[in-house]
């Protein structure tokens, strides 16, 4: 029983130490809450937001076109090379 005492009083410093520990639980409580409630709420303004515009756009478009709707950028890449390959007309020789 005299060594769970002596934890408790951690050296003589258990006025620093425990009261240290309930802030810090306190603050993780806090933020847990916070970040839940946060959650909380993006969900509800993603659902309204897929609500008002029939759902998840991209993933529509993909399946339409029959994609995976992955894009390489290979279309854009093409353009560029072209646009490099074209010959500038009005520039100084």
């Amino acid at each position: 029983m005299e060594q769970l005492i002596a934890f408790f009083d951690m050296g003589g410093y258990a006025g620093f130490v425990w009261p240290s520990y309930g802030v810090a639980a306190v603050v993780m409580g806090g933020l847990f809450v916070a970040v839940w409630r946060g959650l909380r709420h993006d969900e509800r303004v993603l659902a309204r937001l897929q609500a008002a515009t029939g759902g998840r756009r991209r993933v529509r478009a993909a399946e339409e076109s029959g994609s995976r709707g992955i894009d390489t950028g290979g279309a854009r890449m093409a353009d560029q090379a072209a646009a490099r390959a074209t010959p500038d007309s009005g520039g100084p020789a």
